[in-house]
């Protein structure tokens, strides 16, 4: 019998077996994971950087766990010796009309309680040389990591706690009870008194396991990006992104210096035909039927027609994407790019199309399922770690 039991085995998971080892020392704790390490999914295909909150609602969760998580997040790597480097970005206005918006974000950023300043052309030019920009926010306190590297340091201390990791172990029924919950897998079963849903891509599939209607539904979506070839990586000094359009719930593409010095370009934002599909070619017809049959999604689709269109055709044209890199660094040419790697978000969305924004709690009787966590669910992991224990 475990005091407490996680399934999944990504950053917000293992910050949640941390966090409970903080606070209660002498616990067992048990996670479950069904791929043969920990990290293998959304962790392990991100882009590495440490937001800062600037794109959040304030008083949201996002705003106060980006924030709050940016400083935990740098601590923790410097307390471990993981490489981390607060390099700072740069959010770039490229037109006209991107102005007002901009200024919108800068003051989104000020309520946020965050240090950041406006400049201008010429000090774009100073802090990204290459950089097409009439104005700009300057972003300090936003860095990059390797949030693998973080996942595998959280699993190493859980395991040195006593905790224990049950790797390649698939979740197949959940019964809960007075006395906690009975989770079956196909390597055994296994008793807790408390049972936490981190399943990422299938929370809301292990929270049904569990006998919880959720109105909302994990829709996949693919980001796609190209590296810049090492002889090209000096047009790109640190973190440059473009202003988010407020049209659409995606960030669009933009430029990441990543901690081993490679240079990310992008990604766009296709719908995944599979919840782990990191190919175009990877299909899942019960993933891609889930989808199809669910209103929520045809009203989103209805919704975001152009730019969903948009999105597609960057996917499958190399010429249409560097257009838009352009767009931020005009010297960027289609043969200074090679394919780099692919991600998928677990996006919630609800019956009526509208994308779940913040992050999702769903208390049960002897169980908690953390059925969304978007971007920035890796920078604020050890801050979402400690409230859901505070919430156990």
């Amino acid at each position: 019998m475990y005091d407490f039991t996680i399934i999944g085995g990504g950053i917000v998971g293992l910050a949640v077996g941390h966090a409970i080892y903080e606070r209660y020392p002498r616990a067992s704790v048990l996670i479950i994971e069904k791929e043969q390490q920990v990290a293998a999914h959304q962790t392990g295909h991100n882009s590495g950087v440490i937001h800062s909150g600037i794109y959040y609602k304030p008083g949201s969760f996002k705003a106060k766990f980006a924030k709050a998580g940016s400083q935990s997040m740098t601590a923790f790597c410097k307390e471990h010796d993981l490489d981390v480097d607060i390099c700072g970005k740069v959010i770039v206005a490229t037109k006209e009309k991107e102005l007002p918006l901009l200024d919108n974000l800068y003051k989104r950023g000020l309520a946020n309680g965050l240090d950041i300043s406006m400049l201008n052309k010429e000090e774009v030019r100073e802090v990204e040389p290459y950089v097409n920009g009439l104005a700009a926010i300057s972003v300090p306190a936003a860095g990059i990591v390797s949030y693998k590297q973080v996942a595998e340091k959280l699993a190493e201390l859980i395991i040195e706690r006593g905790g224990e990791i049950q790797l390649a172990t698939t979740v197949e029924a959940i019964t809960e009870n007075s006395e906690g919950a009975v989770v079956e897998t196909d390597k055994g079963t296994f008793h807790t008194s408390y049972l936490i849903n981190c399943a990422g891509l299938h929370s809301d599939r292990i929270a049904k396991l569990a006998g919880y209607h959720v109105d909302m539904k994990i829709v996949p979506f693919r980001g796609e990006y190209y590296k810049l070839r090492p002889e090209k990586r000096y047009l790109v000094n640190n973190l440059i992104y473009p202003v988010p359009n407020p049209d659409f719930p995606f960030l669009g593409v933009h430029f990441t210096r990543m901690i081993d010095g490679e240079v990310d370009a992008g990604p766009n934002a296709v719908l995944s035909f599979k919840r782990e599909g990191y190919k175009k070619t990877d299909i899942d017809l019960k993933d891609l039927s889930e989808v199809l049959r669910y209103k929520g999604f045809w009203q989103l689709a209805s919704k975001y027609l152009k730019e969903g269109t948009e999105e597609m055709i960057r996917s499958f044209s190399k010429k249409k994407f560097v257009e838009n890199l352009q767009q931020l660094i005009p010297e960027v040419k289609e043969d200074d790019l090679v394919p780099g790697p692919s991600g998928v978000r677990a996006q919630a969305l609800t019956a009526d199309g509208k994308l779940v924004d913040d992050f999702q709690l769903i208390r049960g009787r002897n169980s908690l399922h953390v059925c969304n966590a978007p971007s920035p669910a890796a920078t604020a992991s050890l801050e979402i770690g400690k409230a859901i224990v505070e919430k156990i």
